[in-house]
């Protein structure tokens, strides 16, 4: 049996995505920036794609900008923040995507911002209050905090978050790429700068994404040499990709609740099956449903012998999944965010990620598997 679980990290495409793109390629050549009738037909498919991503998010097509993916996204975000908006101090979490964190760690070595971390718990949640002190003494700076992280699933309430930077004029960068086509996003109500998404995370093609600019913001581009995306970013727009990413986005609104229901009971039966399987076996990051991502569970072994080779041993036997070790003291092997959260780094995690295509018979065969390997 071949398994894939590793949904965190890239989605099979839907085949009804597949459909349109195809359509796309065969019918519609044009380059959109040209005048004549070619250009203008593709011209109109890609502002039909926009138009569709913004009525998903409640925000206006002249708020979305199509980018190569998330860690664009989050780079022209950030960094065009600091240097527009004239900011010199910048707050994340040490849990961050490196889209994020090493993008605001270059920006401090090249003299732009100090750089402030968050304090997070043994569960991965970032402190409220230590955000609301370090926003009192920088009450003009950015905060980065993701929706979700990618390892552990933890959610942060992003309106929690959203009235602390209104409350001291912050600007609030959130990295929504673990939630976009996952959980809805209602733009109308959330008070936010900019947030990302990426088309392959929930069932639509890879390289391709956008980034979500609240109106009221005015940013320069990241990517000069064309007037592309209202001269935002230069450079033929990725025709095919956009469409797909926007029958993606609006295949998951349609089918979330469904889906989402149907994830989660997959994610709490595997749970419930290591526990019962496998002695000592824990889980990173808060397991609560209603804050944890549904797609995402992370599992700490007892299996110490095994450690280097957990991951391996998976593969051979036909299971995709990710994850690793807390990093070692003086090691930059392993995973930043298991530090984060002070993991044991004897201890091997795995990250499982579910999709709308897994069954509970691949969980039941991946237990085994797990169950086996920590038995040697």
């Amino acid at each position: 049996m071949q398994v894939y679980l590793d949904n965190a990290a890239t989605t099979p495409i839907d085949p009804r995505v597949i459909e349109v793109m195809v359509d796309a390629l065969q019918n519609n050549f044009g380059n959109p920036s040209s005048i004549h009738g070619h250009g203008r037909q593709v011209k109109s498919i890609v502002e039909r794609a926009r138009k569709t991503i913004a009525n998903l998010l409640h925000a206006s097509p002249s708020e979305i900008f199509f980018t190569s993916g998330g860690t664009e996204a989050d780079n022209m975000a950030i960094v065009r923040s600091i240097e527009d908006f004239k900011l010199s101090h910048a707050i994340t979490s040490p849990i961050e995507h490196h889209a994020v964190l090493h993008t605001l760690e270059e920006m401090e070595k090249l003299g732009k911002i100090h750089l402030d971390i968050l304090n997070v718990d043994a569960e991965g949640n970032i402190d409220l209050v230590h955000l609301e002190e370090l926003l009192a003494k920088n009450p003009r700076t950015l905060v980065s905090i993701m929706h979700a992280n990618n390892e552990l699933g933890n959610i942060t309430d992003l309106q929690k978050v959203s009235e602390l930077c209104q409350q001291y004029n912050a600007i609030f960068h959130s990295d929504t790429v673990q939630t976009m086509g996952h959980y809805p996003h209602d733009l109308s109500t959330l008070k936010i700068d900019f947030i990302t998404g990426a088309g392959h995370k929930f069932h639509g093609p890879k390289g391709v994404g956008f980034l979500y600019v609240n109106g009221k913001n005015k940013i320069k581009p990241m990517i000069y040499g064309g007037a592309q995306e209202r001269n935002m970013r230069g450079g033929t727009e990725n025709v095919y990709g956009i469409v797909g990413l926007a029958k993606a986005l609006e295949i998951s609104y349609e089918e979330m609740e469904e889906h989402q229901n149907y994830i989660q009971s997959l994610k709490d039966y595997m749970k419930e099956s290591l526990l019962n399987e496998i002695p000592d076996v824990r889980f990173n990051g808060v397991t609560e449903a209603s804050k944890s991502l549904y797609t995402v569970l992370n599992v700490s072994l007892p299996c110490t012998n095994i450690s280097d080779m957990l991951l391996f041993n998976l593969d051979i036997n036909g299971i995709s999944a990710s994850g690793g070790s807390a990093c070692s003291s003086g090691s930059d092997i392993g995973s930043h965010v298991l530090s984060g959260i002070g993991a044991d780094p004897k201890r091997p995690s795995v990250r499982f990620s579910f999709s709308k295509n897994n069954t509970k018979e691949e969980i039941d065969f991946v237990v085994q598997k797990l169950k086996e390997l920590c038995s040697k």
